[in-house]
């Protein structure tokens, strides 16, 4: 079993940056790929990162490339995602999950998932 708990979230200016976590516990954090997704109002849920268990294999949604990079830290637990230049459409409750995918960008793929953090951006 894998708990993830995302923070960092918050309410930001166009343009602005956040980053954010998501702390695992037990001692498998390693053993997992690890992927954020977003999901805003009214709309699908939507992949934007992932990460491969040793970090250096990473892949974006077209919507994020060049402005969010994903990270991760196997001893401390926990993964990241930095989201620079910020825009209104971003706009999402953004979660972090967990799992070794098939297909990266395929939420099913994922066995674990938190329960999410709000990101908020404002014209």
């Amino acid at each position: 079993q894998v708990q993830l708990v995302e923070s960092g979230g918050g309410l930001v200016q166009a343009g602005g940056s956040l980053r954010l976590s998501c702390a695992a516990s037990g001692r498998t954090f390693s053993s997992f790929a690890m992927g954020w997704f977003r999901q805003a109002p009214g709309k699908e849920r939507e992949f934007v990162a992932y990460i491969s268990r040793s970090g250096d294999i990473t892949y974006y949604a077209d919507s994020v490339k060049g402005r969010f990079t994903i990270s991760r830290d196997n001893a401390k637990n926990t993964v990241y995602l930095q989201m620079n230049r910020l825009k209104p459409e971003d706009t999402a409750v953004y979660c972090c999950a967990a799992g070794n995918p098939v297909t990266v960008s395929f939420a099913r793929g994922y066995d674990y998932w938190g329960q999410g953090t709000q990101v908020t951006v404002s014209s």
